[in-house]
Formats: C-alpha cells, sequence, structure tokens
C-alpha cells in the first residue's frame, strides 16, 4: 500500500480522540495525542453509552473494566413536568442486549476517560498535555503539527479530535463564529447518600415542561444520580462556554416541578452552566492530510444523548477505513458513511427539543399524548424510530 499510515498525530484526548488512537495502535499505527490541559480529567457528568457505542468499547476489549463503574438503567422514560404521568416508557435492562446486541450504559465521563487513557498507554500511544496546537502544515507526503511552544511534530495524518471549537476545523474551513442555540444546560451529580431516602426511578428519565426538560439518571451503580437541567435563553453573556452555575438560579428555574425533579434539586450543592452550540452541516470532514471527527465536525444538542456515542463511532469507522485503504480513499469512504448519520442524528437532537419542551401550544401537546398512546398500544413503532440509532454496528458497515 504505497500511502498506508503509518504515523498519526491527533488533537485531542477527549472520548472521540482516545478513541481513535487506541483503535489506530490496536492495528500496528503509531499514534501521538496532543492534549492542551496540563492534566487530564473530565467535569463531573455522567454519559448514556447505547448499544451502538458499546459495541465499539465491547471490541476494544473494555467491557470488563467499565462493568464496575456501570448503572443499567430499567427503562428509558419521558414524564410531564408537574404531574409525573408517562408519555413514553420503553423497557431497557438485559432487554436491551437481547433487542440490539450490546447493554445499554450510564457511566462517569471521568470513569470512561480513565478506562481509554489506561487502555491507550497500554497499547503504546503516547500522550503529550499541555500541548496547544497552533497550526498544521503539509509538506510532500506528511503533515507537520505545529505546537504554540513552538515545537514541531511530523506524522502521516492529522486528526482533529479537538471539539466544537477545533483549530484543524478552522485552518481547513475557516474561521467561523458558532451558533448559540438559544439553550443552557446545568450538570451535575449528587450522591445517593445525601438525598435522605428521596426516591429516583432506576431509569433513564427526561421531564418535559415549558421552554426547559431536565434528565435525570443514575450512575456507579447507584452511587451517585446525575442530572442535566436544559432552559431555553436568548443569549449568553459568559465569556466562557462552560461556567460554575449558581445553584439558586437552577432550583428556582424548575420550582415547581413534580417533587422527584424539584426535591432532588434542593439536595445539590454545585453545579455547571454550558452554553449549547452549534455549526451548520461542513462542507467537508477532510482536506489533504487533515480530517475531523466528532464535534470537530458535527457537534449536536444532546438531546438524544448521542454526542459521545458518535464520536466513537467516527473513531472506529476512521481507524478502519485508514488501515484498509490508500488516502485520499480512506478518507472518502469514512466521510460518506459517517456524515449522513451524524447528520441525521444531529437532526433527530434539534427535533426533540421542540418536544422535551413543550412547543406548539395545544399541537404540542397532542404530539406528546400521541406517543404515549403508542406506547402503550403499539410500541413497536417507537421502538421502530429508536432501531437505526440503536441497533447500529459500525463495526459491520466499516468492514
Amino acid at each position: 500500500m504505497v500511502n498506508r499510515i503509518n504515523t498519526v498525530a491527533i488533537v485531542g484526548a477527549g472520548m472521540g480522540g482516545l478513541s481513535a488512537a487506541l483503535a489506530l495502535a490496536m492495528d500496528g499505527v503509531k499514534v501521538t495525542i496532543f492534549e492542551q490541559a496540563a492534566q487530564l480529567g473530565e467535569v463531573g457528568a455522567g454519559l448514556q453509552m447505547s448499544p451502538n457505542a458499546m459495541k465499539v468499547l465491547r471490541h476494544f476489549g473494555l467491557e470488563d473494566a467499565l462493568l464496575e463503574y456501570a448503572f443499567v438503567p430499567q427503562h428509558a422514560c419521558m414524564r410531564d413536568f408537574k404531574s409525573g404521568e408517562y408519555y413514553l416508557k420503553i423497557p431497557l435492562g438485559k432487554i436491551t442486549e437481547d433487542v440490539y446486541g450490546a447493554p445499554y450504559w450510564h457511566l462517569h465521563r471521568a470513569d470512561l476517560h480513565k478506562v481509554l487513557v489506561s487502555a491507550c498507554e497500554k497499547a503504546g500511544v503516547k500522550l503529550v498535555l499541555g500541548a496547544s496546537v497552533s497550526a498544521y502544515i503539509e509538506q510532500d507526503e506528511q503533515v507537520c503539527v505545529a505546537l504554540t511552544d513552538k515545537s514541531q511534530h511530523w506524522a502521516d495524518l492529522v486528526i482533529g479530535a479537538d471539539g466544537i471549537g477545533s483549530v484543524v476545523r478552522e485552518q481547513m474551513l475557516g474561521k467561523e463564529a458558532l451558533t448559540f442555540m438559544k439553550q443552557v444546560a446545568w450538570r451535575g451529580i449528587i450522591p445517593v447518600s445525601a438525598l435522605n431516602g428521596l426516591n429516583i426511578q432506576p431509569d433513564a428519565c427526561v421531564w418535559v415542561g415549558p421552554n426547559r426538560h431536565f434528565v435525570s439518571y443514575y450512575l456507579r451503580g447507584g452511587e451517585f444520580v446525575n442530572f442535566v437541567a436544559v432552559e431555553e435563553r436568548d443569549d449568553w453573556q459568559q465569556e466562557s462556554w462552560r461556567a460554575e452555575g449558581d445553584v439558586e438560579t437552577l432550583k428556582k428555574a424548575f420550582s415547581g416541578w413534580h417533587p422527584e425533579v424539584s426535591e432532588l434539586l434542593k439536595h445539590a450543592k454545585s453545579t455547571f452552566i454550558w452554553a449549547l452550540n452549534g455549526r451548520d452541516e461542513l462542507p467537508s470532514w477532510y482536506q489533504g492530510r487533515a480530517v475531523l471527527l466528532g464535534d470537530a465536525c458535527h457537534p449536536m444538542l444532546p438531546f438524544m444523548a448521542q454526542g459521545a456515542a458518535m464520536a466513537i463511532e467516527d473513531a472506529y469507522a476512521l481507524s478502519r477505513f485508514l488501515v484498509q485503504y490508500e488516502l485520499p480513499e480512506a478518507l472518502e469512504r469514512y466521510e460518506s458513511l459517517r456524515k449522513p448519520r451524524a447528520t441525521k442524528i444531529q437532526n433527530m437532537s434539534k427535533e426533540n427539543a421542540a418536544l422535551y419542551h413543550m412547543h406548539g401550544g395545544v399541537l404540542g401537546r397532542m404530539k406528546l399524548n400521541a406517543i404515549k398512546l403508542a406506547s402503550r398500544l403499539a410500541p413497536g413503532v417507537i421502538q421502530a424510530k429508536l432501531n437505526p440509532v440503536y441497533g447500529y454496528d459500525v463495526i459491520t458497515e466499516s468492514r
């Protein structure tokens, strides 16, 4: 193979970057990750790892290592913010693995990150911390990654896994301001030991309400409850896209909600608040010897719980094509496979924003009630919508 990729530089040590590094290293590629943070650590928040992502993590041999940190939800639910009535309640648990061939787990971001870092180190991946990338320069059949400390590092390919503010994307496609999606999200975790017996259902639950919604689920085998509280806003005044949030403001925003929400928030001691930003669909995910994955090329609202899952799928597909095909065919195949799927999940996430926030007045209520009726009388209809998401197998599709 004339253009065999032997060395890869990855910008960003998030879930996508680590997954790509591990997949490539397992195939004998020499990988270096450049991470701008001086030390590794994920902010305290949860992830929903659906079967489509778990298939990749299982392929990496990480299932046993992650099992000790996992919580297995029993249902996926959508409930009314005030009455608590169920608009949707579909089984997860063991049924998920029977139907989709892999489990549905809740994981703390820090736990998944730690396991991926450990696996990468064992596979020989070099991780460089405090390494801020300023540019990449293509020369002959290699690419030079230039850091802000003036050092240069050569590789056969650079992968931009550096998130929504990707410097790789900016050089590839030009400077472009983020689009504020007029949503902010508070996130945090609460120890179950601090809840004084408050009963939180063992489900992945979305509480839907006017112009906001609330997500709750357990982490670490039931040791913590993770929450995500989303509210519509006209603007974002913070300089950073993420900041420490005011707990009292959060509690006030969700006062009057069902006791399982309002009582849970009474025990919240701290929270972070995120601006939910996006970008228009990119014209291309690659150029020359540079390619993007995850939020660098398809940032999405978290209303399908698929952001990390899509990055992990990207990572696997990209790694497989890189070891099977020459450039640029490998990158063409990667984009051709991944872009339609990622765009579809992006659009589904946007559609859920209107559903979760009861947009449309009477029509919005009618849609929720139609989901409730279908959930009870025709659960196959609901399942059919989820099948293309959870049933997808990127391992098979990348062959």
